[in-house]
């Protein structure tokens, strides 16, 4: 199929507004339209990122092809506020693609990220022309994931640098047309290029090239708490209007694991139609934000564990082939979830998420009292403890643990992915609980989470946790976290201080993963108060966080508690397989 390419299209919004898209499209006949939506310019032709299906490819395939800046960026009008102006303006589009002589009719959506959002925000209305999504890396939940989080601490890293980006994005567009200065877009430009300093300033909220901006950082900054505003963002109640499937796509290392997860499993039981619920798909790699080569320093997952090596375009490909086209075996080879293995490395297919044959099993914490450190006696026990016993760490905020890879946007390598814990392991605030050396094989496959008994001399503070697969050589690779602010152990909309020296029973919520404990190794749980600067740090007085400074941080004496009474546990998702080696 031959394909004509215009740019800078302008698509009418139903307040006047014209967004620019650039439009591949059919030279003769008509053609089903794969929408992208992006505040990041579409001028970018292979659109920054890796799970991105080849362009090329899906022309090929004999797609037309839209790509437009959301309102507000780049060449499109209007004024850009974070997820505000998306559903409409993605109804609008979708309708306008319908109603061009080159098109057949039906329209797809794709892309990671921001990317990902537009496509739930515009499902969730309902447009009748949109037939199926594949949305990558993302959230419907903003809160959740990626500004805050499931425990309630703000992504710092994420927050500055993102912030940095589009600031620097729309001082640009003001200075194009005369109504900013070049200094003010070097000064977001310089911030964007290193944002490593704006996690340094305090107060968070007062961070002084963001906070001059103002605009959405403040609205940020003054709803810590998931209130009505994030509510106003959040699609998770509007899943009965969605009756399109999804192509779910995430990787065990990117920030919108959790969410990936939970929207697919949400989905499936309450989107708005049967075609919906049966038709989400679910494709997980070994994979952070940015990069799906599965290739670190610290741990490779070997040459199968990339998006090219999997062949994610032409899942892609069939994916709108049978949603688009009404090509009923397209989709009959895939299953309906596809995970990565780590451990074993394998890809392996599935029926669902969770696993059927998941055996939820606790790992009960116990210790001599002695648990800091990698070197101390903390021990995980399938067994419940006999005796009561609790440990004990100084949580100082002015000297936080530091970020050590994880599901965190990728600023450096040590801030992302699977990296060597030894080093944050050998401090004194943080506490191991490891199994004895695995004789069998262990394989989980799941969300984790750990409930955790504890006390602490102060009326707020955070409680890290973080799965760990220890090698035989001492190499220990993280594998997924979490983090709760105590204030919010009730609930993500409501605050309740601690009361100092009394024990409460808390759930961290660690997201998921799958992998293979390989006889020789151990598995360990590693426990803290912080994890910065992927999150902000908990000042421990109970006020307003963003608004605090390092005079007013609080060192604090935290406990862990365990035994009988307290039965401190990780609840780990088991796959009894005796195939695995």
């Amino acid at each position: 199929m031959q394909h004509l390419y215009e740019i800078d299209v302008r698509v009418p919004m139903r307040d006047g507004v014209a967004l620019a898209a650039n439009v591949w499209r059919p030279a003769e006949g008509t053609a089903p339209t794969l929408l992208v939506r992006l505040p990041y310019g579409k001028d970018a032709l292979g659109l920054g990122h890796d799970v991105m299906p080849s362009l090329l490819a899906l022309l090929e395939a004999g797609y037309a092809l839209v790509v437009q800046d959301c309102r507000g960026t780049h060449r499109s009008e209007g004024e850009f506020v974070p997820h505000m102006a998306d559903r409409a303006d993605g109804e609008d589009t979708v309708a306008w693609i319908a109603g061009q002589p080159w098109s057949d009719g039906a329209v797809g959506m794709y892309g990671p990220s921001y990317l990902g959002m537009v496509q739930w925000e515009t499902a969730a209305t309902g447009a009748p022309a949109l037939k199926a999504i594949a949305p990558a890396f993302t959230s419907i939940d903003n809160y959740e994931a990626p500004w805050y989080g499931p425990g309630g601490a703000l992504s710092l890293s994420l927050v500055t640098m993102w912030n940095a980006m589009m600031y620097a994005a729309d001082a640009q567009r003001s200075l194009a047309a005369g109504e900013d200065t070049a200094s003010q877009v070097q000064q977001f430009g310089q911030a964007f290029l290193f944002p490593e300093q704006l996690n340094e300033v305090l107060p968070t909220a007062e961070v002084p090239v963001l906070k001059a901006y103002g605009k959405w950082w403040d609205d940020w900054m003054a709803h810590p708490s998931h209130d009505g505003y994030w509510d106003a963002m959040e699609l998770t109640p509007e899943l009965k209007n969605v009756t399109v499937p999804a192509l779910n796509i995430g990787g065990w290392y990117d920030l919108y694991i959790g969410q990936t997860v939970r929207t697919y499993t949400t989905a499936r039981q309450k989107a708005g139609s049967a075609q919906a619920r049966e038709g989400q798909r679910l494709i997980i790699g070994p994979w952070d934000h940015l990069s799906s080569t599965g290739v670190y320093p610290d741990r490779s997952f070997g040459p199968l564990a990339s998006a090219q090596m999997l062949g994610l375009t032409g899942l892609h490909v069939k994916f709108f082939d049978r949603w688009l086209r009404g090509d009923a075996t397209a989709l009959d080879d895939v299953a309906p979830v596809k995970i990565f293995v780590m451990g074993i490395d394998q890809w392996r297919d599935e029926q669902d998420w969770p696993l059927p044959d998941t055996r939820w099993t606790d790992f009960h914490l116990t210790s001599a009292g002695h648990a800091n450190t990698a070197c101390g006696d903390g021990v995980l026990t399938s067994e419940a403890p006999a005796g009561a016993r609790h440990d004990t760490y100084l949580y100082d905020p002015r000297r936080p643990v530091p970020t050590a890879g994880g599901a965190s946007m990728p600023v450096t390598l040590e801030l992302c992915g699977p990296v060597d814990q030894r080093t944050v392991a050998a401090r004194e605030d943080v506490l191991c609980f490891a199994t004895p050396v695995l004789e069998e094989a262990v394989e989980v496959t799941g969300p984790v989470s750990v409930t955790l008994f504890v006390s602490s001399s102060a009326v707020d503070t955070d409680f890290t946790a973080k799965l760990v697969d220890v090698f035989p050589d001492g190499k220990a690779i993280n594998l997924c976290d979490g983090i709760l602010r105590a204030r919010y152990r009730g609930g993500l909309s409501s605050e309740e201080l601690m009361e100092p020296g009394t024990v409460y029973e808390i759930t961290i919520d660690m997201t998921a993963t799958s992998n293979v404990f390989l006889p020789g190794h151990r598995i360990r749980l590693d426990v803290s108060s912080s994890n910065f600067p992927r999150y902000d740090r908990n000042t421990n007085t109970g006020g307003v966080i963003a608004r605090e400074g390092e005079e007013q941080m609080i060192a604090v004496i935290n406990h862990i508690h365990h035994g009988p009474n307290h039965p401190s546990r990780l609840v780990l998702p088991v796959i009894d397989r005796k195939d695995q080696s």
